[in-house]
């Protein structure tokens, strides 16, 4: 038997959602052992000057209790 936690987490990125995305999985691997997946709950994006500033995602990712 396996009991998964969840961690609520908000990246962002210049580039991309896909980047912002995997900043914030990247950032929490850095601590978190055993992440098994992550969803997107929101995505949104900054505008300046009528173009795209910036991406931002709110990542709940998950991963196994030892």
């Amino acid at each position: 038997m396996s009991v998964a936690k969840v961690v609520e987490v908000n990246a962002s990125s210049t580039k991309s959602f896909e980047d912002a995305i995997q900043t914030g999985i990247n950032k929490v691997t850095e601590t978190v052992k055993n992440v098994q997946g992550a969803w997107i709950n929101e995505q949104k994006v900054v505008v300046k000057d009528n173009k795209i500033a910036e991406y931002r995602v709110n990542l709940k990712i998950s991963f196994l209790v030892e």
